[in-house]
């Protein structure tokens, strides 16, 4: 893994990570074209931190949007935190669940299994692409067709929260199921409106990345126990540059991303994800 990887792997993430497009299945597909192993520790570390780096573009970006409503005083805070807290929750719960059922079943020969395992093939990543794919493709034709008048401009109940949470919860095993389109689309169907949503769906995406840092650091430390050759500090340095790559490029995905919403196109990035699964189909018949 050299600079130019790094760079490369970063913008990618970056550009892709907050466009409802799964950035992981797009890293994945670039990792193998470029002869890297996407489950091995210091390139699922990588992957993290690049999370991390479009973490902090969110923050920013949003920042305003934050602060005029879930930060404007005590009570607003309140609020919104219970319907995280929820959804947050509902996510541990059934990604926890899914994870435990595919290490026991389809990984059950694969010694000290871990669902990072599945990372490396492409034959996963295709079908989730076109699962999630679907979804979005039905929700913004869905938003453009119906006849109904404007979704509300409040934030999800607990019951939405728990809803969107479970379906983030889902997401989480799967490289190709975009999280972010995935829990913006379940907002969509759920009446609320697509600023809203994408609002909802980031702030998520706050609250989650810091646990799976912390876990893929442990993992890389795990492998670095069985592997003493592995260089700790050369790894974590260069994902941090990854990470401020990631974060510039994400920056600007963030712009692109709430400008389609707002000219209502959701489902263009459907019908991007149903083809690059071809794409990825068509790599997999051929090796990769």
């Amino acid at each position: 893994m050299t600079i130019f990887h790094i760079v490369i792997l970063a913008f990618i993430q970056g550009m892709a990570e907050l466009l409802p497009v799964s950035s992981s299945a797009h890293v994945v597909v670039a990792e193998e074209v470029m002869g890297l192993d996407p489950s091995s520790p210091p390139l699922t570390l990588l992957l993290v931190m690049l999370h991390t780096g479009t973490m902090f573009a969110v923050m920013v970006y949003f920042w305003r949007q934050w602060r005029a409503t879930y930060l404007k005083d005590l009570a607003s805070f309140k609020r919104i935190t219970g319907p995280i807290v929820v959804a947050t929750a509902l996510t541990a719960i059934v990604g926890e669940i899914l994870i435990k059922i595919i290490e026991k079943t389809v990984l059950r020969h694969v010694a000290h299994a871990q669902i990072e395992d599945l990372f490396s093939h492409l034959e996963w990543i295709a079908p989730a692409l076109v699962v999630g794919g679907l979804l979005i493709l039905v929700t913004g034709i869905r938003d453009r067709r119906s006849g109904r008048g404007p979704a509300r401009e409040q934030d999800p109940d607990l019951r939405q929260s728990g809803l969107i949470g479970a379906v983030q919860g889902l997401c989480l095993p799967f490289r190709g199921f975009s999280r972010s389109g995935a829990t913006i689309s379940a907002g969509m169907l759920l009446g609320i409106s697509k600023a809203r949503s994408e609002a909802f769906s980031f702030a998520l995406a706050v609250v989650l990345t810091p646990p799976v840092v912390v876990r893929e650091l442990w993992r890389l430390m795990e492998a670095k126990q069985r592997n003493p050759s592995i260089d700790f500090g050369s790894v974590v340095g260069l994902s941090i540059i990854g990470m401020v790559v990631a974060f510039v490029a994400g920056l600007l995905a963030l712009r692109w991303l709430s400008g389609w919403l707002e000219r209502g196109r959701w489902h263009f990035f459907g019908i991007y994800c149903l083809a690059a699964a071809v794409v990825v189909g068509y790599l997999y018949t051929r090796g990769f």
